[in-house]
Parts: C-alpha cells; sequence; structure tokens
C-alpha cells in the first residue's frame, strides 16, 4: 500500500523530516527484508531496531519512523514517540483505506499457516489476495500484513496468534476482520495461559470480534472439535461448520506414498473430488476450513479443488526430502506442541517405511503440563514403533519406548551414524518448538548425509 510521508505523519501524528511527497509502499521492521521503496519501522527487541537505520537506507527503504532524533542517513523520516504504538496507528489507517474488502483473520493452536496459505490459494483462482507472509500472526506482523497490502487488494487473510488473554482482541481491533476461521485447541502456550480453559477464551476471542451476522459476519468453526463449536455462543456472526460432521466436510479420505490426502468435498452447494497439496491427513481439516470460507465468498467448487491443489506453502512444515543414503525425511521443525507433534508422528507412521525415527526437540511453553505431554508423545511413539532421538529434551523417555537422548545437533547427527545410517528403508521425522533449532539439523542431513 502506497503512502506519501506526510499522509504517515498525518495518520500518526509524527513530526516530519524531510519531503512530504516522499513515497513508500510496504514496511518490514526487519533490515534484511528491506525492498526498494519500503517503509522501515524499528522496533525494541533483543537490538533496537534503530540501530539498524542505516542498513535499511543502503537496503533501499524510502523512509522510516524513529523515536529519536532522526540520524544524517539520507533518507526522509517521520518521528514519533513510540514506534510500536505508530505501526498499530498506521496498520489501522490502512485497514480503514480497504473499506468493504473481506478480511477473513484465521486462528488456532495448529494449522494456522497451513489454512492461512491454503484459503490464499483457493481465493486466489477468483479474486486479488493478499496474505500474511509466513507466520506474521502477533502485534508486529499483522499491522505488517496490513501496510503491505497492495491498494488492489480485494481480498485479505491474516493470521493470529495469542500467547495470552487479549493479545487477539487487540490484533482484531486493528485488523478488523469480516470473517473468521478457528482451526483447533490444545495445548499450546499454556506457560503463559495456564490451562485448556484459558487457550480456549483466547481462541474465542477472533469470533467475538466479529460483526454480526446482519453485517456480514461469519464465523468458520471446526464441527469436530467441541471446544471450538462452543465459540459460536460467543458471537452474533452466523456460523458455518467444517471438518468432521460439519457442513463442509471430506469423504472417502486416502494418502498416496508421499502424504498427500485425497478426498471428495461435500458442501452445502455440491461435491468436488480433492488432490490436496499438503501433506498428512491432519492437513484436510485445514483444507476443509479454506474451502468453506472459499463457498461462501462465491469460489466455484472447481476453483476451490484447484487452489487446494497447488498452494504456495510457508517452509519447514512437512516438507518432503529425500537423503542421499535413500531415506525419507520429513522436515516439519517450524514448532511443536502436542496436537502437532502426535499429528506429525502419525504422519511419519503412514510413510509405512521399515524403520521409522524421530529426531524431536523440546515442545517449549507448556508451564505445568510439559513433562506429562512429552511423555504421552512418547508413549505415541512406541506405540507407532517408531525410535526417537531426543534433542536436550529427556522428558519423552519418560513415556517408554526407544528414546535415544541426543545433546545439540552434532549429538543428534552421532546418534544417527550410531544407527548404521539413513537407507531407503528409513523414514525420519525432524520436529520441535523453534527454540530448538533443529531445521540445521536437517540442512546438515540434506547437505552431506553427516549421519
Amino acid at each position: 500500500m502506497r503512502w506519501t510521508l506526510a499522509e504517515i505523519a498525518a495518520a500518526t501524528g509524527g513530526r516530519l523530516h524531510g519531503d512530504g511527497a516522499t513515497v513508500v509502499d510496504g514496511a518490514t521492521q526487519d533490515s534484511r527484508d528491506v525492498r526498494p521503496g519500503m517503509l522501515f519501522v524499528p522496533l525494541a527487541a533483543d537490538r533496537d531496531g534503530h540501530d539498524f537505520i542505516a542498513d535499511a537506507v543502503a537496503a533501499g527503504a524510502s523512509a522510516y519512523l524513529t523515536a529519536r532524533s532522526p540520524a544524517a542517513s539520507g533518507a526522509a523520516a517521520v518521528e514519533v514517540d513510540d514506534t510500536a504504538v505508530a505501526l498499530t496507528v498506521l496498520a489501522a489507517a490502512a485497514r480503514h483505506r480497504l473499506g468493504t474488502v473481506p478480511v477473513v483473520g484465521v486462528t488456532g493452536s495448529v494449522g494456522k499457516t497451513t489454512t492461512k496459505d491454503l484459503l490464499a490459494a483457493v481465493l486466489g483462482t477468483d479474486w486479488r489476495v493478499w496474505a500474511s507472509t509466513r507466520s506474521f500472526n502477533n502485534e508486529i506482523g499483522v499491522p505488517i500484513t496490513l501496510l503491505s497490502a497492495p491498494a488492489d487488494t480485494e481480498a485479505l487473510v491474516v493470521e493470529m496468534g495469542s500467547r495470552g488473554a487479549g493479545h487477539i482482541a487487540d490484533l482484531c481491533r486493528v485488523a478488523r476482520p469480516t470473517m473468521g476461521v478457528v482451526t483447533t485447541v490444545g495445548l499450546a502456550h499454556t506457560s503463559e495461559l495456564g490451562s485448556l480453559a484459558a487457550v480456549v477464551s483466547a481462541k474465542r476471542e477472533l469470533v467475538e470480534a466479529l460483526p454480526a451476522a446482519a453485517d456480514g459476519g461469519v464465523a468458520f468453526l471446526n464441527a469436530g472439535v467441541p471446544e471450538v463449536m462452543s465459540m459460536a455462543d460467543g458471537s452474533h456472526a452466523r456460523v458455518v461448520t467444517f471438518g468432521d460432521g460439519g457442513e463442509v466436510q471430506a469423504l472417502d479420505i486416502a494418502l498416496n506414498d508421499d502424504l498427500m490426502p485425497r478426498f471428495v468435498l461435500r458442501s452445502p452447494v455440491g461435491e468436488a473430488p480433492v488432490r490436496l497439496g499438503a501433506r498428512g491427513a491432519h492437513s484436510v481439516d485445514n483444507a476443509l476450513a479454506a474451502a468453506a470460507v472459499g463457498i461462501e465468498l462465491g469460489v466455484s467448487l472447481e476453483d476451490v479443488a484447484a487452489g487446494l491443489e497447488a498452494p504456495a506453502l510457508s517452509p519447514l512444515r512437512m516438507e518432503a526430502v529425500r537423503l542421499a543414503g535413500g531415506a525419507r525425511l520429513l522436515n516439519d521443525t517450524y514448532n511443536a506442541n502436542p496436537l502437532s507433534m502426535r499429528a506429525a508422528l502419525r504422519a511419519l507412521a503412514a510413510l509405512g517405511a521399515r524403520r521409522r525415527i524421530a529426531v524431536l526437540g523440546a515442545m517449549a511453553e507448556l508451564g505445568d503440563y510439559e513433562a506429562a505431554e512429552h511423555a504421552a508423545v512418547g508413549s505415541l511413539a512406541e506405540l507407532l514403533d517408531v525410535e526417537v532421538i531426543a534433542v536436550d529434551a529427556p522428558g519423552y523417555a519418560a513415556g517408554g519406548g526407544t528414546v535415544t537422548e541426543a545433546e545439540g545437533i552434532d549429538g543428534a547427527l552421532a546418534v544417527l551414524a550410531d544407527l548404521g545410517g539413513l537407507d531407503a528403508d528409513c523414514a525420519v521425522l525432524v520436529k520441535g518448538s523453534r527454540v530448538a533449532g533443529l531445521e540445521r539439523l536437517v540442512e546438515r542431513l540434506v547437505a552431506g548425509g553427516d549421519a
């Protein structure tokens, strides 16, 4: 979305430094992501973004916000009291510019990003769609998504995450979604939220924020998850259900050898065969959510199926790689919680390899549930005949089964090497929370087969 610096100063109440006619298109808070013509928004994180203004300008930023006296950077600036507050205010102004464009919020304990990607693909068959990049789903990512939306956007898909009560409500005040999807709920971020009931309450904030049915508000809820269906009572929006027992459901689900599901999409407007371009049986509900929204917005069943078959998926989620020794590897290293870990283990088992190995990092932010949930995952691995290599995560061993503990990436590689190599009879899952950094293990395995 294009803004003059004078418009940005007016929207934020900031002080203009430089030419007010300077135009910016899009915004980022990361100097490494700057493209020519962007607005750079320095924020305080582990390091103060103000220290990277020069880098952003050198990369082509046309202008920047600042809470300091502007540096002699050669770029125009708007000085504000607080850059984070200014980012939120400017994003709200961007949402106002979008007017009556449908804005679909997507939340849930798992499946948010994949559902967002599938929905963007479905709507993209008929609409000019803008969607959150990767997992831009917090108080930074949602405003950046709004500010980066092109002026001719016809539909906007916004992923919304929560680490505490009120987070999604705050995001909704900025993005003002007209429709909302809740994928599922489970134990995630319970170190902050405290309980499953609190997780449900946090996700419910999206449903509660939607317009009334008379004003076009629609809540898309997973019929197979009672906790999600309970949210229907918290909204004046019309409710559309998807999943097991829902209005939009999948029949005759089957997985091919690459874990790609095929099914018959059944909906109130008819049926259509779908060949889903996302791995794992657990992806089917995400596809149904995307289909339900698409149908609501007038996308034909044929186009819904076409969008679901060829989505552009975010990285590090059920990516399949064939290693040099012939083993199949599932790279699901973006994040992990009990729901997604169970789904990934079942996907590994579905590959049907003679030997199944799961290299697992810790599931973070579970609070008081951590020990029990790690043990439960260990028990499921034993049930599925999956060997576990626990990387800096001793809790899995409490569940029984074959669990070998490893220290760090090098330790995991050493354990894999001791197993005798990863040949064509092996299938390997690598998964853990972001703090585990197991994508580095995948890179080592793919680069040279150190195991």
